[in-house]
Order: C-alpha cells, then structure tokens, then sequence
C-alpha cells in the first residue's frame, strides 16, 4: 500500500502557535505527536514535531520499512519550529521514529516521538501511532464527588506502590501483573486495608527498569509493560468504581540521557540547559530541563494536564522538587553558577512549578498537587498570589527523618533524644503536610522498615505498631509505602513480589491488621483527619515526660465533634496509673491500643469506662489514670 504525504494539513491555530511560543499552552498532545485524521474522506495520520534546529525530519516506521528518506516533515512557514504533514494509509498500532538531520554536533539521530501515546515495550524503543478516544469511562460518580475525597478537611491515607513487583505471578517465571490484573487484586486489597488513595511509582514510559520508573523518555505515555493505554484507563477507572483516588509520580525534574530520548534531540540542547552547570544532574547522571523555554515548560505543563484530562487521576505528586529550587542541588562550589545577586534559587524553576500548580488547579479545582520536597524553602504550599509554589500539600521530610532516627535508638536511650520524637510537632502547620514513609526509606542498605526498630522479634514488632499509631495520629495525610503495611522483613527489590507469604505468621498478620484498624479510625473519626492542616486540630497535653519516654495530646475536629486523646509511650517499661490532664470532667473508653493481643501485643484493649476525677495535672483541672503498657499508643475517646 502506497503512503502519500501532504502538507495541506495542520492542526494549529494562530492562538496556538502564539501560546506555544509563550509558554502558556497546557493541551499540547492535542497538536503535536501522531493524530488519526481524515484528508478529503483519506485516513491517514497528522504527524508533529517541535524541532526548531533540524535541517531535515523525516518519519520512518513499519509502514514505510523504516526508510529515511521516503516521508519527510515541512517545517512551518513561521517561527515556531514545528514540522508537521499528514501520511495516509497509517493505522494504529504503527510504529515510527523521527530521523532528524541537523547541522549539530549530534545530527541524523533516530528520535521517539515526545507526545507520543504509546510505546514499544523495552528495550524496543519507538513510538507507536495510538488514539485514546475509544474508552468509555464509568466512573461519574467518582469524578462528580471527587472533590469531598481529596478535600483538605478529608481523610487522606494513601498506599505507595511500584507495579511491577507489589505482586507476580510466581507461577509464571514471576513476571509483572497487567494493568488489568492488578486493577482488581490491587482495588480489593486497599478497600480492604482502608486505604483512601494509591500513589503510583512513575509508569511514565521509561527504558531502564532499574530507575523505577524515574528516568522517564515518554511523558505522555504509560509504560507499555503492563498493558496498553486503555488497559491503564481501565485500571484508573476499576480504583474509581471502588473508591480509591489515583496519584500519579510525576518526574518533570529531570530525564533519562537515552540516546533515543529527549537529549539533543534536534542536534541541540532543545529540552535540556545548554550549560552543564545547569543542565546536567551530577548525582542521577540525567539531564534537566531548561525552565527558561518557554516551549520546554508548555511541554511539560501539557503533560501534567494530559494525565488529569484523559485518564481521569486524581493527583500529581510531583518528584525532586528540591532538585528543582536550587542551582547548587548535588553540586559542589566551583559547580555550578549563582545568579547575579549571588543566590542559588533556580528561578526558572520556580516560575514554573508555580505555572503548573496555578494551570492544573484551575483546569481541576478537585486534585491533589503534591510536592517532594525535603528542604526548608518557604510556601511550598502557599497559594502564588501570595508569593508560593501554589502546591496542596508536601512531604513533611523532616518527621520522616527525626521519627526514624528516634524509633531506632534503644528505648533505654530515647530520653536523650526526647526533640526528635517532638521537632516536628512546632512547625507542623507551617505547611500543608504530608507525612510521608516511602521507598526511599527501605531501599539502598538502609533497611525495612521492621528491620529499623530496635529490639527482639516482639519488640520490632512493637515499636512498628507504635509508629503507625503515632503517624495516623499525628497531624498530616498519611502516606506508606507497599510491604510495610505487613512488616516486610528484606528491603524491597524492584526485580520480584513483595513477601506475601509472611502474612501466615502471627505478627506479621497483626501489624496487618493494625494498619487496617488505624485507617479505619483515621476515617471515621473527624478528630483524627478534620483539622490535619489546621492549628485548631492539635493541643498539647504532655510534651515534656522525656525520663518516661512518653508524649500525650489531643485531636480535635469540628466543636460538635469528639476529640481523641492520644498517649504514646515508647519505653519499654509498663507505667501503671500513669496520669493525663483532660479537658473536662468526663467518662472515657479506650478506642484503639497498639500493643492489643489482636494485633499481635501483650494486653488486650481495656473495655472498662474511664471515669476522670477532680485532680490538677498538666494545667488542667481533670485527669485520668491509666496504665500504658510498654510500647503502646492509646486512644481515648470521651463518651460522656
């Protein structure tokens, strides 16, 4: 069959070059890349590019043997760097790369296209001609209520997962679960775990596996390794049909070197920093966009927009945002330039992380935009007319890191590091935080997270129990990566399932269960998720009992709603009728107590009503006495 190609085809409006060239075009996909599309009653294909420094583009796939010569772009009369044509006769499913030919030093190179929709499954690398216009979406009711799910005022717990390894088929050679496949174990498993919300490593096309998905080349694009474009669709739309939101990791920080990829992609350092110092990343050995161009930050702002737009997420979390704010990021002095006052803040940078959040929020006011970002640069989540990144929410780092450090000191020592079990408590509104126990945190020798608690088996297992029961307490959305919701003994491997099969030990079940509960509690009562990033949700009890190693306050939601006291003892010792200042006169029941023999403890949960008596203690003019049995965290609730 023969393939004609004309040029009497364009899928461009002035307003669209013009807002191209600006930088403010948030629906790119929509134009540039491969798009069916009918010339005089001839199917066919529009195919095009933005390659302002090419000589030459020429479209070679299966349809014409790859040839590099036979179907070559026009470059448009204006300035905008765009080739484009319409090739007739191509059908979907067909494979292509651009071969561009330039004057540069790295010309005639064989290029994947950036707005691809789909690709070939690595290590085969080419583009693939796809539509995305044949879905049929079911999940309106999500979509219509949305907006309560992902509300600051809603409980946010969210499951951290990579794909290709939360589980396999063990009997088949291990390999990956589709989308299709994990769309339904996946969905059963949160709704039963109370998960709110599934965060999702990177599934951005991307070549090398070892990267997890963060070394990205298509950004339109999910991973051909689990399914195809609509087989992702239907994943998002099976979480929306059981009441799970859907965030994507999202990695506009950097991008894979690949010589296939978006690197010197017209010959030039089109989407990279020309300069070195800026351009490229020392620690991950990728390049960085260039935010300065205005065409490099259109493309990537359509591409957070293409993924809310056509597949429905719910979310963004976006990855290496500190990465991002500094121009001195993993450099050393002598490395990189300051600007001309002598400041190391990437302002381009900036500029741009506030056109994403200020364009993806008034394209959906109902998502969640989320930063990475672990150092202490100011108003992240502050709105941009005031000066802010404009993001919903960030990862608190600095609880991750001191709660960490603190849980794994002996208890015998913790009194001496009473701060780091305190710290984040002082600047816990001063953003909208996420408390986040990630990936990050049980990869690359640093060990599991049961493998951080110090201790015997049973106390391991105690202390983690006490984590999440602080974590769902303390204020902030909640975020935990897959396997240590069981206790996963070994670091997770990207290259094989999760240990599922310790879930027939006792308490590996009942740290299970734990998380369960806890969810479970963290939705039902306001106290514990209203108020996450208001000042009105948190008073200290008791902050200050270093030599006993414990810490008591209280969550409190809306006035006509019942605050939850929360004790927390991380000695190893049991405190008998140890005393804590209550608000009022007032009969209490123990709602929740991590170390119940159901999850796998010593004591089980006292049943018997709390009656408080008249007794100043912690400035109060009321208080209980209780028992806290060692490495515990109690809940008390008032019930009258």
């Amino acid at each position: 069959m023969r393939h004609e190609i004309f040029y009497d085809v364009t899928l461009f409006s002035d307003l669209d070059i013009y807002l191209f060239k600006e930088g403010s075009h948030s629906k790119l996909y929509n134009h540039l890349g491969s798009h069916f599309y009918r010339r005089e009653g001839v199917s066919g294909v529009y195919f095009a590019l933005w390659a302002p420094n090419a000589q030459g583009v020429f479209v070679r796939g299966d349809f014409n043997e790859y040839s590099t010569i036979s179907h070559p772009l026009q470059k448009r009369l204006d300035d905008s760097g765009i080739w484009e044509g319409f090739i007739e006769g191509v059908i979907e499913g067909t494979t292509y790369k651009y071969h561009l030919v330039s004057e540069h030093e790295n010309a005639n190179q064989d290029k994947i296209d950036p707005y691809a929709f789909y690709a070939e499954v690595a290590p085969s690398s080419a583009s693939r001609v796809w539509s995305l216009d044949n879905y049929k979406w079911d999940d309106a009711s999500w979509m219509k209520s949305r907006h309560k799910n992902n509300s600051h005022k809603a409980p946010i717990s969210i499951y951290e997962v990579h794909l290709g390894s939360w589980r396999r088929k063990v009997e088949e050679n291990g390999r990956f679960l589709t989308y299709l496949e994990s769309a339904n174990e996946l969905a059963t498993y949160l709704k039963e775990m109370n998960f709110t919300h599934v965060e999702l490593m990177p599934i951005t096309e991307f070549p090398f596996e070892g990267s997890w998905g963060y070394q990205v080349t298509g950004y339109f694009a999910p991973t051909a390794r689990y399914g195809t474009p609509q087989e992702f669709m239907s994943f998002i739309n099976t979480m929306h049909e059981n009441g799970i939101g859907v965030i994507l990791d999202w990695v506009p920080s950097h991008f894979v070197t690949d010589g296939h990829g978006l690197m010197n992609y017209d010959g030039s350092c089109l989407y990279e920093h020309k300069d070195p110092q800026k351009g490229y990343h020392p620690q991950w050995k990728s390049a960085i966009f260039n935010y300065d161009r205005n065409e490099v930050r259109a493309f990537l702002i359509s591409s957070a927009l293409f993924w809310l737009e056509k597949y429905h997420l719910d979310g963004i979390r976006v990855d290496g945002v500190a990465s991002m704010l500094y121009l001195n990021y993993a450099r050393e002095e002598g490395e990189w330039t300051p600007n001309e006052d002598g400041s190391n803040v990437n302002r381009g940078a900036v500029k741009f992380l506030k056109q994403l959040n200020t364009t993806a929020y008034e394209a959906f006011n109902d998502i969640l935009m989320i930063a990475e970002e672990s150092t202490n640069y100011s108003m992240v989540t502050g709105t941009v007319a005031d000066g802010g990144l404009g993001f919903g929410y960030k990862w608190n780092m600095g609880w991750m890191h001191d709660i960490l450090k603190y849980t794994k000191f002996d208890p015998f020592v913790r009194q001496h590091h009473h701060s780091d079990l305190t710290f984040s408590f002082v600047y816990m509104y001063h953003e909208n935080y996420m408390l986040p126990l990630s990936h990050d945190e049980v990869v690359h020798m640093k060990g599991s997270l049961i493998n951080k608690m110090p201790g015997d088996y049973e106390k391991k297992f105690a202390n983690l129990r006490a984590l999440f029961a602080l974590m769902i307490a303390h204020p902030g959305k909640k975020l935990l990566f897959m396997g240590g919701e069981f206790g996963q003994f070994a670091e997770w491997n990207y290259e094989q399932s999760l240990d599922w099969h310790l879930l027939q030990y006792p308490h590996h079940k009942g740290i299970q269960n734990t998380v369960k509960t806890l969810n479970k509690l963290y939705q039902d009562e306001p106290a514990l998720h209203r108020n996450d990033v208001e000042k009105e949700g948190f008073e200290w009890i008791d902050e200050n009992d270093a030599s006993a190693n414990v810490i008591s306050f209280i969550r409190k939601g809306a006035k006509n709603q019942k605050s939850i006291i929360v004790v927390c003892n991380f000695s190893d010792k049991e405190h008998v009728g140890y005393p804590i200042g209550v608000p009022s006169k007032a009969v209490y029941e123990e709602i929740f107590n991590s170390n119940d023999e159901i999850f796998g403890g010593s004591c089980t949960k006292s049943t018997e009503p709390i009656q408080s008596v008249v007794s100043m203690q912690h400035g109060r003019k009321n208080m209980l006495e209780i028992t806290l049995s060692p490495l515990s965290v109690v809940y008390l609730k008032k019930i009258r």
